[in-house]
């Protein structure tokens, strides 16, 4: 699966949370997550780009789209986080776990939470 750019990542989250969303509607959430007002044209190329790609589908209103989500989100993130687990822990969930624990200072109770979803998912 293409792996997506800060900005395309950043307007899929939106696309995704909104479900479908106008290229004005999308840069009123980038403004609202702090982030400085983007060009429109920019937002406009990045999303008529993720169109031509078959991530975002569109539907036409005259000479206005209104931009819908084509990739799933359960997707993108299945495929991200194995390439993620692949990069950085070679592979192998054991180590990630083990650097959440080590590392990010896990908590105890959610440990066990994940433990008791591990032995009744076998």
């Amino acid at each position: 699966m293409k792996r997506l750019t800060h900005k395309e990542e950043m307007i899929m989250q939106i696309l995704w949370r909104l479900e479908k969303a106008f290229v004005k509607e999308i840069i009123a959430e980038i403004i609202a997550l702090g982030e400085p007002e983007p060009p429109y044209n920019t937002i406009s190329s990045i999303v008529r780009k993720l169109d031509t790609e078959g991530i975002v589908g569109h539907e036409a209103f005259g000479k206005t789209y209104r931009y819908f989500p084509i990739l799933k989100k359960e997707a993108y993130r299945k495929s991200s986080f194995r390439q993620f687990i692949d990069n950085y822990f070679e592979g192998s969930k054991a180590q990630m776990l083990s650097y959440f624990v080590s590392e990010e200072k896990i908590d105890p109770a959610e440990l066990d939470e994940l433990l008791d979803q591990i032995k009744n998912k076998e």
